[in-house]
């Protein structure tokens, strides 16, 4: 069997009860809406992935673990959901619109090899990166732009056929004008548009926000095709509505991506999908905000990034980040520090050895609970993940949950937000005589405060600790370290 036939194929013997409520907040609407799949008991879930000419970085990598997250309370709330991240390996111009630089010429330039081998190279990284993240790559389909070509002409060839797109000497456009409901993803259509305020004006466009569904290859383009328009290549946006429709249908459940996708990107995913086939292309639209480094979007552009290779040069679990993008909510801008990403790192430790306890004195046996039923509809409700990690948090740690409610509150939260919470990796644990010189020093300084009960200075150091490497634990034979670093 295929691999998009075990992935996509059907299944008889799935459950029919009916799945619990989810609500889910729709761009589109602007509003918190209950999911309603299209076929009973599946979801249709696609992401827009990444364009391959580099890795990429860790603001571009929290749009995985959100539609990761998505694709699990869907998965844990009985529906079979059907995955599909892009790998786009051709026509992304820089800066997301329809002139300058395709971003894989670039790469290809940037490295000496051909835009193939850039592409080979970047989606291997790509996998693994989203694989060291926990999210499970077997079940997700990866197909890659130059694989649909001829179904990206089709399309394009239909728009055209219908009336929706026009002829120039650089390629073959969308008529934004012929589409009523242009713009109508993000608030767009309220938005007073000027040629040259969103994109370069092109001689002929009859538009501002006509966009190429089609161009003309120029004499040094390395990534060139024949078409009924001449030889070229396909425009950014058509690649996702082509593959979409290819493989998850003209009509599909939820379509995810960062929040920069909306007013560009998706808008004209939108025109050219709903033109070409006078149905609603995408229910629910669930956009990401941005991760920020020093209050500003982490992008190439800006030089402001970092790699999921270098967490690891830190010596930090993969998973560290993870739980850092998990402590806020998706739709909330979240600002990136090392000292942020280390307390991540040292809170994702301290629940995995509470897991090693619980799951010694549960004997891994669960019970049900009220706090378990709470968890669940933070999650259900929007993806509340900061909420649904206090009542983890509060309930491990109170002495009202016996030690199966533990594990059981412990099984649904690895379902939903998978920390490998059941399985935990091994961690080293050390005494204060072992640790290392200038931990035991601050070791010292932290036992005179806290006997002098200047426990803000102990906390204080504490966390100097914690940046350095160790979680602290107080024993009754003294302070007991956990290594929070690989």
């Amino acid at each position: 069997m295929s691999f998009l036939a075990r992935l996509f194929g059907k299944r008889t013997n799935e459950s029919r009860e009916r799945p619990p409520q989810v609500f889910f907040t729709n761009t589109l609407s602007g509003h918190k809406e209950i999911f309603v799949a299209q076929k009973p008991g599946i979801a249709l879930l696609y992401t827009c992935g990444p364009t391959v000419y580099g890795p990429a970085h860790i603001g571009n990598l929290r749009a995985y673990v959100f539609s990761d997250t998505i694709a699990r309370v869907l998965t844990a709330a009985r529906y079979r959901v059907r995955r599909v991240i892009n790998i786009t390996d051709v026509g992304h111009m820089v800066g997301d619109e329809d002139m300058g630089e395709d971003k894989m010429a670039i790469g290809a330039a940037r490295e000496h090899a051909t835009p193939e081998a850039i592409a080979m190279r970047y989606t291997k990284v790509f996998i693994e990166d989203i694989k060291n993240l926990n999210i499970d790559t077997d079940n997700i389909a990866f197909p890659r732009a130059t694989e649909y070509l001829k179904e990206q002409i089709v399309l394009a060839k239909t728009l055209e056929e219908k009336g929706f797109a026009y002829r120039l000497p650089d390629g073959l456009y969308f008529d934004t004008q012929k589409f009523p409901n242009y713009g109508k993803l993000g608030g767009l259509q309220k938005v007073h548009l000027e040629a040259g305020a969103r994109v370069e004006v092109v001689k002929g466009k009859r538009h501002p926000t006509d966009f190429v569904l089609w161009r003309i290859a120029k004499p040094n383009d390395l990534q060139q095709w024949d078409s009924p328009w001449g030889r070229g290549n396909p425009g950014w946006h058509i690649e996702c509505s082509a593959m979409i429709r290819a493989l998850l249908g003209q009509e599909i459940d939820i379509h995810t991506g960062g929040e920069d996708h909306i007013n560009i990107h998706h808008n004209n995913e939108i025109a050219q999908s709903e033109a070409a086939s006078g149905r609603t292309f995408v229910h629910y639209w669930m956009h990401n905000a941005f991760l920020t480094m020093q209050g500003e979007k982490a992008s190439k552009s800006l030089g402001n990034i970092i790699y999921l290779s270098d967490v690891a040069k830190k010596g930090l679990h993969p998973l560290s980040l993870r739980y850092f993008f998990l402590q806020a909510h998706y739709r909330t801008p979240l600002s990136f520090s090392w000292d942020a990403l280390t307390g991540s790192a040292s809170a994702l430790h301290r629940l995995w050895k509470l897991s090693h306890e619980i799951a010694e004195a549960s004997r891994r046996k669960s019970a049900s609970s009220e706090a378990r039923e709470r968890f669940l509809a933070m999650m259900r409700d929007d993806l509340g993940t900061p909420q649904a990690l206090g009542i983890l948090w509060d309930t491990l740690k109170s002495e009202d949950y016996t030690p199966e409610e533990k594990w059981g509150l412990l099984e649904d939260a690895e379902a939903h937000l998978g920390l490998l919470l059941l399985n935990p990796p091994a961690q080293d644990t050390l005494l204060e005589k072992d640790a290392p010189e200038e931990i035991r020093d601050l070791l010292k300084e932290r036992t005179a405060a806290r006997a002098s009960q200047d426990f803000k200075e102990a906390d204080r150091i504490r966390g100097e600790i914690e940046r350095r490497g160790y979680h602290v634990d107080d024993g009754p034979d003294g302070p007991m370290l956990t290594r929070t670093t690989l």
